[in-house]
């Protein structure tokens, strides 16, 4: 009888790596939501993939950065707990993006646990430009191996797989087979919708904005969400609504069709705004939003 192999895999690294959008092609699912904004993930999300024999837990982590709010600290502490229980750690690194950290890999490096430096987006540069970064974070870093890859193209994350199965420990599974995520279904219909409102706002507007589902009823036909979205201040609010409503339906409208495709029902969604002043800034807030 073949033996069982399961381990946590944990996605680290700075913001607008494109950590995100190598989970779902890893996990082949779309459970992180996915801008062009730095600082779109806010949770550690996991996302499991079961075969016959094996067990990968992914987890998507928020990108490393220097904390300005409370909320920054709870997702930095997100990105720690990632540190404390990795089997692997998949470090993801923007092609364009050469600054080396010292003080994070030495940190790493303390740890003991096998890294997999990846050079994600590599096709936006030639292809004699991707095998000198290769060279250059081999010398940077101590990696088990350092691996270019296009998560958005899903180009070459069939050698991360591979790489991973290799170095997951035997042990039973963590979680049920059937199981995608740990994440309630409120939790991805929230986060559905906060994408749709980091891809249609600009500036302050996305990073002062969370949204909670407060009721998800389903029935067989179709699933009726509530959702209140909150921001911090009564212009932002006038923002998120637009003129005429015009601005909150097309955030509707998309978010809708983004459920019905992963949930694979009719959705009926009915959103309202709501002004908490500088949530971001107080831990009570934060709690209320699950970063605890």
């Amino acid at each position: 009888m073949k033996k069982h192999k399961a381990g946590f895999v944990n996605i680290v690294g700075k913001p607008n790596a494109g950590k995100s959008t190598l989970m779902n092609a890893l996990t082949g699912e779309k459970l992180s939501i996915i801008t062009s904004k730095a600082q779109t993930t806010r949770h550690r999300i996991l996302g499991m993939m079961s075969g016959e024999d094996y067990q990968i837990v992914y987890s998507d982590t928020p990108g490393i950065i220097e904390p300005k709010y409370e909320l920054h600290k709870a997702m930095m502490k997100f990105v720690e707990s990632a540190f404390e229980d990795a089997d692997l750690i998949l470090f993801v690194q923007d092609v364009k993006d050469k600054r080396f950290d010292e003080e994070l890999f030495k940190k790493l490096e303390r740890l003991n646990i096998p890294i997999l430096f990846i050079i994600n987006k590599i096709d936006l540069v030639e292809q004699s430009d991707v095998l000198e970064l290769i060279n250059y974070w081999k010398q940077q870093i101590k990696a088990i191996d350092v691996v270019p890859v296009s998560a958005l193209h899903q180009f070459n994350t069939e050698t991360i797989f591979d790489t991973i199965l290799e170095r997951m420990p035997e042990h039973p599974p963590y979680f049920d087979k059937e199981a995608l995520t740990d994440k309630t279904e409120r939790f991805l219909a929230a986060e559905i919708i906060r994408e749709k409102i980091f891809v249609n706002y600009d500036k302050e507007v996305p990073y002062a904005t969370e949204v909670a589902v407060n009721s998800f009823k389903e029935s067989e036909d179709i699933i009726r969400v509530s959702a209140e979205i909150y921001v911090e201040k009564k212009s932002q609010k006038g923002i998120i609504i637009g003129k005429e409503g015009k601005a909150l339906k097309k955030v509707g409208i998309e978010a809708r069709k983004d459920m019905e495709a992963f949930f694979k029902k009719k959705i009926f969604l009915e959103t309202h705004v709501r002004v908490e002043e500088n949530w971001r800034k107080k831990e009570r807030k934060l709690n209320k939003f699950g970063y605890k």
